[in-house]
């Protein structure tokens, strides 16, 4: 399987490229560590489409530690309602800002190590952050549902947990395809291998893939082919 991973990445790349890019990574293109941090913690059990427009007029008001630890925790969970569990993220997203404040000078961390010393923030937040926020490229393949999913279903890991689906994967995955993983399989996660009802029939994967193989899906006919006709199938509800 390792010897095909560069073919996947370029399967799924193709097969992704129209899809809507995650919040997090259209937010990283700013260049801006923090704003990553922050959009990734509101993220967490969230939908992208939610996260997004609290992203959006959470930094209008507030967009640096130094803003947004002077915002009251109530008026910050007001405008961070929309998100699962915010009244907890507003109190770690308080807290992170005054930690980095007075520990860091205002500037996010930028070691894996510091940033899991922040409450609230694991490995794959650290990762995103370290990743897409101060592109360090070969530093970590920040590993969530979709990843981790994704990953166990085509056959390349075989594991339990997102944080061990990150070291397996490092073993295997070239440097080079690192820093990209996370957008991919995400893209690829929402909107094509669902966590219910995968669309096998618009995967682009079904050579490789170990669930496929052992599904039978293949069996069908037409099933596994990538045309126009059946890109219209399987209008499933996305799960982020």
């Amino acid at each position: 399987m390792k010897k095909n991973i560069p073919e996947i990445v370029s399967k799924v790349k193709e097969a992704t490229k129209t899809f809507t890019i995650p919040i997090v990574t259209e937010i990283s293109w700013e260049r801006n560590p923090f704003k990553v941090l922050i959009s990734c913690l509101l993220s967490l059990r969230t939908r992208d489409s939610v996260t997004a427009k609290v992203c959006n007029r959470l930094f209008k008001i507030a967009d640096t530690p130094e803003k947004l630890v002077k915002v009251p925790i109530k008026k910050l969970e007001s405008l961070i309602y929309s998100v699962n569990f915010y009244k907890g993220k507003a109190e770690r997203i308080h807290t992170i800002c005054k930690i980095i404040l007075e520990k860091y000078h205002g500037n996010v961390p930028d070691t894996m190590e510091e940033l899991l010393t922040l409450k609230g923030v694991g490995r794959k937040t650290a990762g995103i952050t370290l990743v897409y926020g101060f592109r360090q490229k070969e530093i970590a393949i920040p590993a969530d549902i979709h990843v981790h999913r994704t990953a166990n279903r085509i056959g390349l890991v075989q594991t339990k947990f997102a944080e061990q689906t990150e070291q397996a994967l490092l073993k295997i995955v070239p440097k080079q395809y690192w820093w990209e993983w996370n957008d991919m399989f995400v893209k690829f996660g929402q909107n094509i291998c669902l966590p219910r009802n995968p669309r096998c029939h618009q995967c682009h994967l079904t050579k490789y893939c170990k669930y496929y193989k052992k599904s039978g899906f293949g069996k069908a006919k037409g099933i596994g082919t990538f045309t126009k006709e059946n890109k219209l199938k399987g209008q499933l509800e996305k799960d982020e």
